[in-house]
């Protein structure tokens, strides 16, 4: 099916969103986004750029914009909580092709230039309160000024929270996993070395990175507890309670939480893979479709896939609908599958029986001695990947 002059509009602005946009306008299509917010922004977070998110930017054309703006990555290091001997340190399989460490900002910066250098049409402060559709209808739109209107075609990329999931889905109940993630990005006095390491203790974690000049260093802390905390990015937090949270770790871990001024908290829930991600006019993507746990660093890469995908099978396919099932059936497998591999990934960094973390240890130091890339080839499905090819 062309997609010249196909009519599509993007229910939200974020990584998948723009992504998809782009995708989608290179095609051919009439792309719009709606943007709830009053500007395209990210408040401060990192994220790594995997390679098989790189290989979606290639595609797209902006992966000398990632270059321009990110670090690449040289190494991951897993670390005992005290800080002592590195346990394992690797490259994912296939980083030749590129492994970036972002700020969110300059990928959504990046993301919304190259949908509006495509000819996509930015709509800020079009917030849709409220969305109907059946099996085989289009999506009928409210927004929250009480506008109406129903897109010829609708991609729902409108995150964890999102509109139109409910609408060809039903209700959903994500549950709480007992476990709560703080953010934060502090400055250094030195350029650090573009390496994520991550700080492995018991019943909790915590991920540092440099971004942009490698002078910011981004923080990522996880703890198992029973205190409940809100879903989202946006809660501020007491940096003190992060400080006190993860006071047994390293000395180098402490000399950058000290420099934490501002902090954000948000729980861990769980959420299934959307059984329906479409009707004849209508589909999910990203977060909307497959939110996952932060244990793979895989949901921007997974809505970077998302978008390519989504836009080769509506391209390929007879006819609109015929596109969109043909993109549910190329993604939802993979999604389930790498969802698995993040719940499990936070398991392996939380363990807590003593003899149990030992053997584990063992095992990681003489690997990476004798075998470093070893541990990781069982994630090459994932970092391998290039939908681009598919």
């Amino acid at each position: 099916m062309s997609l010249i002059g196909q009519s599509v509009t993007v229910l939200g602005g974020g990584i998948g969103g723009l992504a998809a946009a782009r995708a989608l306008a290179l095609r051919g299509a009439q792309v719009r986004v709606l943007e709830q917010a009053p500007q395209i922004t990210e408040v401060g977070a990192g994220l790594q750029i995997s390679p098989n998110g790189v290989a979606v930017l290639r595609a797209l054309g902006l992966e000398q914009a990632v270059i321009a703006s990110a670090p690449r990555g040289q190494a991951v290091q897993l670390r005992d909580y005290r800080g002592a001997s590195v346990l394992r340190m690797a490259l994912p399989t296939g980083a030749a092709r590129g492994y970036y460490l972002m700020h969110r900002a300059d990928l959504i910066d990046i993301l919304a230039d190259g949908a509006r250098e495509a000819g996509v049409e930015l709509v800020l402060g079009a917030k849709v309160s409220e969305i109907s559709c059946d099996k085989a209808g289009p999506a009928h739109l409210r927004f929250a000024d009480g506008r109406a209107e129903t897109p010829d075609l609708l991609i729902g990329a409108d995150g964890i929270n999102s509109v139109l999931r409910p609408a060809l889905n039903g209700a959903a109940k994500p549950f709480f996993t007992g476990q709560v993630a703080w953010r934060a990005i502090v400055p250094t006095q030195t350029e650090r070395d573009p390496v994520p390491t991550v700080y492995m203790g018991p019943g909790c974690h915590l991920v540092s990175y440099p971004l942009r000049d490698r002078r910011l260093m981004n923080i990522v802390a996880v703890q198992e507890r029973d205190e409940w905390a809100a879903e989202g990015w946006t809660n501020a937090d007491d940096p003190a309670n992060l400080r006190a949270a993860f006071s047994e770790f390293a000395p180098e871990v402490q000399t950058l939480l000290a420099r934490v001024d501002s902090v954000k908290i948000w729980g861990l829930f769980r959420h299934s893979v959307a059984s329906r991600w479409h009707n004849d006019h209508a589909a999910l993507l990203g977060d909307a479709a497959h939110p996952t746990l932060p244990f793979m660093a895989q949901g921007a890469n997974m809505a970077l896939e998302d978008a390519w995908v989504l836009a080769d099978a509506l391209a390929n396919g007879a006819d609109i609908p015929t596109g969109l099932a043909a993109y549910q059936a190329r993604r939802h497998l993979r999604a389930a599958k790498v969802i698995a591999a993040a719940n499990a990934n936070a398991r392996n960094y939380h363990l807590s029986f003593p003899p149990l973390r030992a053997v584990a240890h063992t095992l990681l130091r003489a690997s990476n001695r004798f075998a470093p890339q070893a541990a990781l080839k069982r994630f090459d499905w994932i970092y391998q990947e290039d939908v681009t090819k598919s």
